[in-house]
């Protein structure tokens, strides 16, 4: 009896071990400690979508909008307790859904979610008769606990019917870029004057294309424009295995969580989507970005924090992992801003691959929407065809939507960007147009940022290019190409034991 007592004892320890040790692997080895992510669990029931679509009589080829069905099945198993939400094979299309504590939404493989043309359909008034000033994200949850979407299907906002386009952006781009112009054109929408160039909007579309406007101008149906995965204030979240596609603004957009798992998932955007952020992270604490692949029309992982008083009482991004990840055309590789008044504390970056990013580590932001940084390792990255500067600091960033002119409202004389205290490892690059480029501010410096044993391969400009910088420490430090060092108003930039401001 006590033999089979210590056995059973024994298998247990052995059970919570291995969901303990889940994640616990990446965590090896790291320059500082940080908390671990706590794997997320469901319960075991399950609900195919085929029973939902039969009662309430889908016909995909139909393009039956199954959206009371999906979310009849998600309130339904959350009022029993929840589990998981199967999406058979095949393609579905659906308005927006709200998830909620304890579901977990599962697309096989071969199931697509694709989110309807029908813009009215996100602008729906609640069940209060209050219609939203914004369109709903697709996919959203909030003040919820143990969320999930899992699976090997696929998201797509078609986000085409959303997204402005900029004329010069996509002739700079191949010749199949280009002839995204003419498609544009080929649907109706607006063009509209911007300075030297011209915007797309889908706006006033073809009649036979069934999108209707929820905007009186293009300008103001841009307004509406919102994210394909949303989901805030909610405490241990799941996005694993999923691939996000064309979202009409950013692609997956969690915000004050507690607990939060990024696991192999894939962001496909093309390049020159307006806004087509891969994620954008802020106010969470305890992350694990892992084992991604992304694609992005503008910041690839990204990190965020608030605007000013509001940003600082959500509180900061801190004990973040993100590693494994590769990351194709995006604005930048690895991204904090440009808003972060709540902070970054405790943030692991390691074994991360930039292949064609305009930048590959990118940290901007401004006077009214900065914060303060602590504990920022950068480590163990390659990368390679950067069409701008590896490592990038701005505190003047001009945070401009489309169409309009730069933010105006923020609180110029408080919410410094503070870019400080950043430690850059083992990094190899090649073909870039500058090593750092840093831009600080005359009365908030960047500074305290030690770049050790990286190698930089093929400078174009100039390999250091500094502006009100101090403290930069640069040890066993390379680069070759590239015309001499522009550095002003800067003090104690150390190369390789050579103080470059004497």
């Amino acid at each position: 009896m006590k033999r089979s007592f210590l056995l059973l004892c024994a298998a247990a320890f052995i059970m919570t071990a291995k969901a303990e040790s889940q994640y616990d692997a990446y965590y090896q080895t790291l320059p500082i400690a940080i908390e671990h992510v706590t794997p997320v669990t469901f319960p075991d029931t399950s609900v195919n979508l085929k029973s939902y679509f039969k009662k309430y009589q889908i016909n995909p080829q139909a393009g039956t909008l199954c959206t009371e069905a999906i979310q009849a099945a998600i309130d339904e198993l959350a009022q029993a307790g929840g589990g998981h939400i199967i999406v058979p094979r095949g393609t579905w299309k659906t308005g927006p859904i709200v998830l909620k504590s304890n579901i977990d939404l599962h697309l096989n493989k071969g199931a697509v979610l694709l989110f309807t043309e029908d813009k009215t359909q996100y602008i729906l008034p609640d069940k209060k008769g209050k219609v939203p000033s914004k369109a709903r994200p697709c996919i959203s949850a909030s003040k919820a606990e143990n969320v999930g979407i899992t699976g090997q299907g696929v998201i797509d906002g078609q986000g085409f019917y959303w997204r402005p386009l900029k004329y010069k952006k996509l002739m700079k781009g191949s010749e199949e870029d280009k002839a995204v112009w003419a498609y544009a054109k080929s649907l109706g929408g607006k063009c509209v004057p911007n300075g030297k160039d011209t915007l797309w909007y889908p706006y006033n579309l073809k009649a036979e294309l069934g999108v209707t406007n929820i905007g009186s101008s293009p300008e103001e149906q841009e307004n509406y424009r919102y994210h394909l995965v949303n989901i805030t204030d909610s405490k241990n979240v799941l996005v694993e295995g999923v691939t996000l596609r064309n979202s009409p603004k950013f692609h997956l957009v969690p915000a004050r969580i507690q607990n939060l798992i990024i696991d192999n998932i894939t962001v496909d955007c093309p390049w020159w989507a307006q806004n087509g952020d891969a994620m954008d992270i802020g106010n969470t604490q305890v992350c694990l970005v892992v084992n991604c692949k992304v694609s992005a029309g503008d910041d690839g992982i990204c990190m965020k924090g608030g605007v000013g008083q509001s940003g600082l009482e959500r509180g900061p991004n801190s004990d973040f992992l993100i590693c494994n990840d590769t990351v194709f055309r995006a604005h930048g590789g690895f991204v904090i801003g440009s808003e972060f008044s709540g902070g970054m504390k405790k943030m692991v970056v390691k074994n991360c691959f930039f292949d064609g990013t305009d930048i590959g580590l990118r940290f901007k932001s401004a006077p009214g929407r900065g914060g303060i940084c602590e504990d920022i390792y950068c480590e163990d990255i390659v990368m390679r065809n950067i069409r701008e500067d590896a490592i990038f600091f701005e505190s003047g960033y001009a945070d401009k939507a489309v169409g309009r002119s730069a933010t105006a409202g923020d609180n110029k004389e408080a919410f410094f960007p503070d870019w400080a205290h950043f430690t850059f490892r083992n990094i190899t690059a090649a073909n870039v147009r500058n090593f750092v480029n840093a831009t600080g501010l005359k009365n908030m410096p960047v500074h305290d940022l030690v770049f050790e044993n990286i190698h930089v391969y093929g400078v174009l400009k100039e390999p250091l290019k500094l502006k009100y910088c101090k403290s930069f420490l640069f040890k066993n430090c390379s680069y070759t190409g590239g015309t001499s060092n522009d550095i002003n108003n800067c003090e104690k930039i150390i190369y390789n034991s050579k103080d470059l401001t004497e």
